[in-house]
């Protein structure tokens, strides 16, 4: 498994097509896709997406993530760092932000590589 993470527009999925083998076409988008789906896919970008998706359907985000940890480990996983800048007001979106974190965590823990991508450039930190 691989995490490539950063903030919006950074060029994650760019970094992932040139340097994991991985085509366009290969590419799930965790915002629209069916979330079974990435339990067999090559690489799912936007899976912050796709942990409001699993939460809003009443899902176990942490069983969903852990789940898909066990079940496919070559996945490339692109997630968008959501922590930082000011907290939100409404409890619904400080559990989202709550919720994609703790997601990334048990991802990074459970990756061999973890990218960093700023301005398309992107930095090894695991």
């Amino acid at each position: 498994m691989k995490m490539i993470t950063g903030g919006a527009f950074q060029g994650k999925s760019e970094f992932a097509v040139k340097n994991m083998s991985v085509s366009e076409s290969e590419i799930l988008d965790g915002g629209t896709c069916v979330p079974e789906e990435v339990f067999s896919a090559v690489c799912v970008k936007n899976f912050h997406k796709l942990v409001g998706r699993v939460a809003e359907k009443g899902g176990d985000v942490i069983d969903f993530t852990k789940k898909l940890c066990r079940e496919n480990k070559d996945i490339i996983i692109i997630i968008d760092e959501i922590g930082c800048g000011v907290v939100p007001v409404l409890k619904s979106d400080r559990e989202y932000r709550e919720n994609v974190g703790r997601a990334g965590c048990i991802i990074a823990e459970n990756s061999s590589e973890v990218y960093r991508v700023f301005s398309g450039i992107a930095v090894r930190i695991k």
